[in-house]
């Protein structure tokens, strides 16, 4: 039963529908547990976004790549950790659509936010760089490994100085959102709760991430598509929905740097999938098994987060409707490489 490459396809898709509905259901809990646990604890909605929304929103990726590495798919578990960044960050751009005030990228302007971003891109092109030196190795594992966990702790150690202490202050407009904590949570008691809840969860979510996982090997089986479209549209997609509803309920809660923050933390967060599946890989380092559509789909990924902290530099009020230009950009060139990844598909 637990050997999902046994599973019929009606099976999986039916596990896989079951397993993304629990993600929807119970990551539209992490936002407002979220919200309340950044008041209470004077972690603030970008540091909290960082340290746990971002983590905690990951866990059904944790477990796919983690399931997928192990099984030696490779380009299961790559195409999963990158396609869920470049799924992340347009989901940011949906939000944009349902704040009605101003452009979501002009009313959460944060320097912490910005931190993050950069802290994402560094990790990627580092993983690039690892993708071009992937000769290089220890007993499997690539120097490039450890030097990007340890770069990320050190990350989250720069957006922490950049929020308690900035050098520099986006300008308070109108429209802007300050990041006020709401005193409507009191005593120890609620804190403890808080926190209880939190970890039941995860643990649900995480649970339902590796259902994906199992489904989603079995899918790319019976279909015959590579693990790389399935995981990139179908896994990807799928494990990320706690990101777009924690961002949609925190964009109706006035969480707005939170919104941003858990989008930018958990982008963050996941590159270290990369690495993480690199230590459990068994076939040597896997970033000798990247593929050149992954490389791409890297590229796609800093682009896409250069263009969103561009908006967050830039804080234009307006833009196309409800959406901003920044966030339309981002949107136009996600589906144009996923309309690329499946020409390239079936010119093979």
């Amino acid at each position: 039963m637990l050997d999902s490459e046994t599973w019929s396809l009606s099976f999986s898709i039916v596990v896989f529908s079951f397993a993304t509905i629990l993600i929807v259901g119970f990551g539209s809990w992490l936002a407002k547990l979220a919200d309340h646990l950044a008041d209470r604890t004077g972690l603030g909605e970008a540091l909290m976004g960082a340290l746990f929304l971002g983590a905690a929103t990951s866990l059904p990726e944790i477990t796919t790549t983690t399931t997928a590495a192990i099984t030696d798919h490779a380009d299961l578990a790559i195409s999963t950790a990158l396609g869920g960044i470049a799924a992340q960050t347009v989901f940011l751009s949906l939000a944009d659509m349902t704040y009605k005030r101003a452009n979501l990228e002009h009313a959460a302007a944060s320097m912490a936010n910005i931190m993050q971003g950069l802290l994402a891109i560094a990790l990627l092109t580092t993983t690039i760089l690892a993708f071009g030196t992937s000769h290089i190795h220890w007993f499997g594992i690539h120097p490039a490994t450890p030097f990007m966990i340890g770069a990320y702790l050190y990350g989250l150690h720069l957006v922490y100085k950049t929020q308690a202490y900035p050098m520099w202050k986006p300008q308070k407009t109108s429209e802007t959102k300050t990041d006020v904590p709401d005193p409507s949570i009191e005593g120890p008691s609620s804190l403890l709760w808080l926190w209880a809840l939190l970890l039941f969860v995860c643990l649900i979510v995480g649970i339902a991430g590796w259902l994906i996982a199992k489904s989603g090997i079995a899918i790319a089986t019976h279909t015959g598509l590579s693990e790389t479209i399935i995981g990139v549209v179908l896994v990807s997609i799928s494990t990320s929905f706690p990101e777009l509803v924690t961002a949609l309920a925190a964009v109706r809660h006035g969480a707005l740097t939170l919104a941003v923050g858990g989008i930018l933390g958990g982008n963050a967060f996941d590159t270290l999938l990369v690495a993480w599946s690199d230590l459990v890989y068994q076939s040597g380092t896997i970033y000798e098994a990247i593929s050149h559509q992954q490389v791409f789909l890297m590229a796609l990924t800093i682009l896409m987060t250069v263009i969103l902290i561009m908006g967050l530099v830039r804080r234009e009020k307006s833009g196309i409707g409800n959406i901003g230009f920044e966030s339309f950009l981002i949107l136009v060139l996600y589906v144009g490489a996923i309309v690329y990844l499946f020409a390239f598909e079936q010119s093979l």
